[in-house]
């Protein structure tokens, strides 16, 4: 097995072995448990959602907006996912 390192791309860092007859690869329980933390530790945003007709409207920070180049009537998808839902801008 060889050591190898990667990134999430959030950009946190870890690393895994990789087999190089099969191609298997495997990250260990503490390598897990790192980027489990690391994810917890990632900045946190908590927003009200408000009612806007027979609608839910939230606000988005404006750091997050900027980041993800949201503005004004600008027309995203959004996408259930199982515990979350995914904006998707075009």
């Amino acid at each position: 097995m060889l050591e190898k390192k990667a990134q999430t791309p959030e950009g946190i860092s870890y690393s895994y072995h990789s087999c190089p007859k099969c191609g298997e690869e495997i990250v260990d329980m503490k390598q897990l448990h790192s980027v489990a933390e690391s994810y917890r530790r990632l900045k946190k945003y908590s927003v009200k959602l408000s009612k806007w007709g027979t609608s839910l409207g939230l606000r988005i920070p404006k750091e997050l907006a900027v980041e993800n180049g949201l503005k004004e009537n600008k027309i995203v998808s959004l996408i259930q996912e199982k515990q979350a839902i995914k904006i998707i801008t075009k």
